[in-house]
């Protein structure tokens, strides 16, 4: 750990909005997760890195991460890994002084060096560097936006409770409002990233399996869809689910999860879905076309009504995703991924379709505040509660 709080420690980086901050905190998390490419992990000087296990996460003083084992070129290295976003933190903390960092066997940092740059240790001797942006699996912003989520959904809505309460029907409706059209167009860019660096059909398979790992499995799901293609899965038997299983042994949460959302039951899922319709990245982008486009100031239910969006639900469930998927999940997916990816590849509006949608999942500060809105927005829709999920980071000082 740096000597600076890494809840401090942070870069500026230019997002769709302006500029938000990236934290080392956020850095470790990504590397305690695994949430990269870990098969293109290479040293300035291109000496393949392998990662087989990425440690503890150290939240005491001294290094970030303890009793790692890293094989970087032929040579095996065990000892502890400590990130920064810049490689010229190490000397600016002073590490090489510190002997409680004698053991670091690799630095890992956010941003590549700019130049040749070598990381010595206190005895020195040349601790490798690895770069983990060029790696990445999401825009920094992605990410920065999905942990101000996670964290709030750790902590309570009382802010933004109140804040309801002392506003008026009108303003509540102009603010859910504006805060929901900043999370689609986000959705959107995020989605538009993915095709531009994977293609339709990649970028489906991936965002699709990424929303199926839900909040706790999200990452070991994506690993899974970036080692297996979405041609695979037309095909995916039981026991090719069961070895799936075992390479991601050590990143699957299993406990508080729910048994509809168990990894098997995921796999199995997803497996049926493709198996149904093995193109659907392509017939969900032939349907896109013939969605209409929907007044966001319409009222919901006459919207869903006029629009047709049980039918078009129907079509989601039965044909494209082969009926392996139901319920509030279904409508998470269609929101958080297939709607944004359909309005990245053809460049239509679909963001009043998306607002009238049915919820889905949502964090418990959003359902504790639904109430409040209630008397403003009735039915409940998806807009409304990506509107309040944007407020109550504001409140909480936690938006991107």
């Amino acid at each position: 750990m740096s000597e600076a709080d890494p809840q401090l420690t942070v870069a500026e980086v230019q997002g769709l909005y302006g500029p938000f901050t990236f934290s080392e905190r956020l850095l470790q998390k990504i590397w305690d997760r695994g949430d990269f490419d870990e098969q293109r992990l290479v040293t300035p000087d291109g000496r393949p890195v392998v990662v087989v296990d990425r440690g503890r996460w150290n939240g005491l003083a001294g290094p970030d991460f303890l009793q790692a084992r890293i094989r970087v070129g032929d040579t095996f290295k065990t000892g502890d890994v400590e990130l920064h976003l810049y490689v010229e933190d190490w000397v600016a903390h002073r590490h090489a002084k510190d002997p409680a960092y004698r053991d670091v066997c690799l630095h890992v940092v956010l941003f590549p060096p700019v130049a040749a740059h070598q990381t010595i240790g206190g005895d020195g001797g040349v601790i490798p560097v690895v770069a983990l942006l060029p790696v990445l699996r999401h825009d920094l912003e992605e990410y920065a936006a999905e942990d101000a989520v996670e964290l709030m959904a750790n902590r309570g809505c009382d802010q933004l409770r109140e804040r309801l309460r002392e506003s008026t029907p009108a303003q509540i409706h102009e603010r859910v409002v504006q805060g929901a059209m900043r999370r689609w167009q986000r959705k959107v860019h995020f989605a538009k990233l993915r095709i531009e660096r994977l293609g339709l059909a990649e970028a489906c398979h991936q965002t699709a399996m990424e929303v199926l790992g839900y909040r706790f499995n999200r990452v070991p799901m994506l690993n899974l869809a970036a080692r297996h293609p979405l041609a695979k899965w037309s095909a995916v038997s039981p026991e090719a689910i069961e070895v799936m299983l075992i390479e991601e042994h050590a990143n699957w949460a299993r406990g508080g999860v729910r048994p509809a959302n168990q990894p098997r039951r995921r796999l199995q899922q997803y497996a049926q879905w493709v198996g149904a319709c093995p193109a659907w990245p392509a017939e969900l982008l032939k349907a896109g076309a013939r969605w209409p486009r929907v007044d966001l100031n319409a009222a919901t239910r006459s919207a869903r009504s006029s629009a047709g969006l049980s039918v078009i639900k129907l079509y989601i469930a039965d044909h494209l995703c082969g009926g392996a998927l139901g319920g509030t999940r279904l409508d998470t997916m269609i929101c958080d991924a297939m709607l944004p990816l359909v309005s990245a590849a053809s460049g239509r509006d679909l963001a009043g379709l998306w607002w009238h949608w049915w919820p889905g999942d949502w964090p418990g500060f959003a359902e504790a505040a639904r109430a409040e809105v209630g008397r403003v927005m009735s039915p409940f829709c998806q807009g409304a509660v990506q509107g309040l999920i944007d407020w109550g980071l504001e409140l909480e000082g936690l938006a991107t």
